[in-house]
């Protein structure tokens, strides 16, 4: 007898407005009867950096809760599933308890989501353990991005939001943009400083097209290898950072991310007068049916 079961699912781009410019995420609706198991494989059968199962809350403040699948493990905070999966959720019809508000629970506990003045939604970024890199690993750092480039003034610090990286400050947008890193150097040092990426960024200038450049570099692990194309979490840390170290900009700044895998992300941040952080930024839905499931 077959007991296969149909299920809702959806493919959206998260951090752009424009199909195929942004990350993609693996959507999962009613998920509430797959185990650990069974949503593992479905991770490594989507085979995107990240596939979000949405479930019913067991939190009376939640108005859902997801648990967060890389092809390798899963993860207790991610920002693009966190941003994307809201989007899905409300483009699916589902109306917030609360109107321009939602709360997701996930591994790291209650995450906030709220519509911005300027119509983005936004999550605010959790809590995050800053620790700076000891100076003793500088030089690894510097031979495994291969650029003499870094700005120690703004010294590297691993920072976790759950969802730790190694977040590191470059002079310039061209040389973020010019940087090949040794992948083997790279896991070495990530890996001593308790992260499995590095985020490397640098300011634009003037007549750039956000305050920000970035990208992230996975270097095992939960996170995988190779490059993510726009990155929730890595921003919120940046976020986090460049406050601790009196470095925004002002209040509201963009970071873009995926130049070099052509793709053209864009992450808006906010920091609002209770001290809370915002990421966020435009989400579409270019997959949308559903798929059969023993």
């Amino acid at each position: 007898m077959n007991t296969a079961r149909t299920v809702r699912f959806r493919q959206i781009d998260a951090f752009t407005s424009v199909p195929f410019k942004g990350n993609p995420l693996a959507v999962v609706f009613d998920a509430d009867d797959f185990d650990t198991a069974q949503m593992q494989a479905i991770a490594r059968w989507t085979n995107l950096s990240e596939t979000v199962f949405l479930l019913q809350p067991d939190h009376p403040d939640a108005d859902y809760r997801v648990r967060i699948f890389t092809t390798g493990g899963e993860l207790p905070f991610a920002g693009h599933p966190t941003l994307g999966s809201a989007y899905a959720l409300r483009d699916s019809g589902y109306q917030p308890r609360q109107p321009g508000r939602m709360v997701q629970q996930c591994g790291v506990g209650l995450v906030e989501l709220s519509e911005r003045d300027d119509g983005h939604w936004a999550f605010a970024a959790p809590t995050a353990r800053i620790t700076p890199l000891p100076t003793e690993h500088h030089a690894a750092l510097t031979h495994a991005l291969g650029s003499t480039a870094i700005d120690f003034g703004a010294p590297p610090c691993a920072v976790d939001n759950g969802a730790p990286w190694l977040v590191v400050r470059m002079h310039s947008a061209a040389d973020c943009l010019a940087v090949q890193a040794d992948a083997a150097a790279l896991a070495a040092v990530t890996h001593a400083a308790g992260t499995h990426g590095v985020a490397i960024y640098a300011p634009h200038g003037a007549e750039g097209p956000t305050h920000f450049e970035m990208r992230c570099l996975m270097s095992g692990g939960d996170f995988g290898l190779g490059e993510d194309p726009v990155t929730g979490s890595a921003n919120a840390a940046l976020a986090c950072l460049l406050e601790a170290q009196g470095k925004r900009p002002s209040a509201t700044y963009s970071v873009r991310q995926g130049t070099v895998l052509e793709r053209d992300g864009r992450v808006a941040i906010s920091h609002d007068d209770d001290g809370r952080i915002w990421i966020g930024g435009d989400c579409v839905s270019v997959i949308e049916g559903s798929f059969r499931h023993p």
